[in-house]
């Protein structure tokens, strides 16, 4: 069966379901929403290990447009985050558009129908005039290749595929990094199993996580005076904003704020051995700074070992770390991160030369205003290369993108002509973004890049592609962002055009 629909968006994560309900608030309903997975959700479906939950203040982490009274805690958990989803897909009436168990296998630029050919795993074809790629950088788990680990004789899984069939009461459990996942799984575990060894390649900094249940009061006067909601919005958001300049342009500010983060860490470790392990050798902010009230303090039970190197080598039920050291485990948890720099899908994308997007990204990803990349018309992602975020709410990112999503589609509508009756005579055109746009807005993004904490820190982490270059993250506050993509600039594209489109019947099977 084929398909054809004026737009495709792959994902139904935050940015999927939000691309979603801006098209039908923009009056376009011809769309459809492809999801690999059986439910919406996308990051917070996948990733339900035990103490799964946002360091982002439940009240910044939602859509502007859909903002949630209830929220139970001021960080809310997975289960909380995943419902509220939920509950904009069926507020919104996305789910007639929704085609679950459908992975995108490939999709094609047509440059003669100037389309989008798409293969799905679910057997079913789609022709697209627009693709928005929402699939998110956080989607495909990485795990490191470990030599033996095909020997090792327990259960071994990432975190974002936690295994909850399997009890870790009573065994031997061995947490490999020390990100964000592992900051959580790291106490909620501690309490249940025999031993846990944390392989630990560099430490995080942390600082307490503010957390607390909203009381019903709280809660009620959000629901009776919806403004207060948007206060309590907009103080979150602009703390944050305040705080740009210190990670951006003077990371040298942020020594105050390690201090905090080493008396956060000897008021729960008072061994000076198993500090000087956890004390980092970066600048905070290097790397994304870790929300906990409850790491440390499990770290420092005594049936917990910190191996402060990396895991080089597993000989059956024996981990070998990289500084010699052994450990014996029953489970093997990976909380190592995801294909952020290397995103899976850039393989799936072919563009107008016939070439694949992973291949034009060979030497690092980069997108006109973190949407639009050169040789793939009409096709956007949401979430792109450098509009992540080290202090704040990627929904207000988000939202930005879905603007300049909103200005592409009516740009295209006011450049084209609209088809008659039946989906005839009409004119399809295309915008693909000029190579020299995209490297000219790349060039900007860099050279500021250069000064911030996160390439000055004296650190390695996930922002940084395989050249060493961060592609990762946004040099700047959200307002800046917002004002960057709040309409298209046609001079930043080339115009397409094909002849007059075909009847609807003759695309359609």
């Amino acid at each position: 069966m084929t398909e054809h629909v004026r737009v495709a968006v792959i994902g139904s994560g935050f940015g999927g379901l939000g691309a979603a309900v801006r098209l039908r608030r923009e009056g376009v309903t011809d769309f459809v929403v492809l999801e690999r997975a059986s439910s919406v959700g996308g990051t917070w479906r996948d990733n339900s290990y035990p103490g799964c939950a946002c360091d982002v203040p439940s009240h910044l982490y939602s859509f502007s447009f859909a903002p949630n009274p209830d929220w139970p805690r001021t960080f809310s958990g997975q289960e909380h985050i995943r419902a509220y989803l939920e509950h904009v897909t069926d507020l919104f009436g996305l789910r007639p558009h929704l085609r679950f168990d459908s992975e995108v296998l490939r999709m094609t630029w047509d440059p003669r129908e100037l389309r989008w050919d798409i293969e799905t795993s679910g057997g079913r074809r789609y022709l697209a005039d627009v693709v928005v790629s929402a699939t998110g950088p956080l989607s495909d788990p990485k795990v490191p290749d470990i030599p033996g680990l095909d020997t090792f004789p327990g259960k071994v899984f990432h975190s974002a595929r936690w295994e909850h069939g399997h009890d870790l009461g009573g065994l031997r459990v061995a947490m490999v990094g020390t990100g964000a996942s592992a900051a959580q799984i790291v106490p909620a575990i501690q309490p249940l199993v025999s031993r846990l060894t944390l392989f630990q390649r560099t430490p995080p900094w942390v600082m307490p996580r503010v957390d607390r249940p909203i009381s019903g009061a709280e809660r009620a006067l959000h629901r009776a005076l919806p403004v207060t909601a948007q206060l309590r919005r907009g103080l979150l958001w602009g703390i944050r904003e305040l705080q740009v300049q210190a990670f951006t342009k003077r990371p040298n500010e942020l020594g105050i704020v390690e201090q905090l983060a080493k008396r956060n860490m000897a008021r729960a470790i008072k061994d000076p051995a198993l500090r000087a392990k956890l004390t980092p050798d970066y600048r905070i902010g290097c790397k994304r700074i870790l929300l906990s009230s409850a790491y440390y303090p499990a770290l420092a039970q005594p049936n917990v070992d910190v191996v402060a190197s990396g895991l080089s080598e597993i000989r059956g039920s024996t981990l070998v770390a990289a500084d010699g050291s052994e450990a014996e485990a029953d489970v093997i948890v990976f909380g190592t991160g995801f294909h952020v720099t290397d995103m899976p899908i850039a393989d799936r994308v072919v563009g107008a030369d016939g070439r694949t997007l992973a291949e034009s990204w060979k030497d690092g990803m980069q997108a006109l205003r973190g949407a639009s990349a050169a040789g793939f018309p009409n096709w956007m992602t949401i979430i792109g290369p450098n509009t992540g975020l080290g202090n704040s709410s990627m929904i207000l990112m988000i939202e930005s993108q879905l603007n300049y999503m909103a200005d592409y589609l009516r740009q295209l509508d006011v450049l084209g002509v609209p088809p008659g009756p039946r989906g005839t005579g009409g004119r399809r055109v295309a915008l693909d973004a000029r190579p020299g746009a995209v490297h000219a807005w790349n060039r900007r993004v860099q050279d500021r890049m250069t000064r911030t904490v996160w390439n000055t820190g004296g650190c390695t982490s996930w922002y940084l592609d395989a050249n060493g270059r961060n592609t990762t993250v946004w040099p700047g506050t959200t307002s800046e962002f917002r004002r960057a993509t709040r309409q298209v600039d046609l001079a930043e594209y080339e115009v397409l055009r094909a002849p007059a489109t075909l009847k609807r019947d003759q695309v359609t099977a």
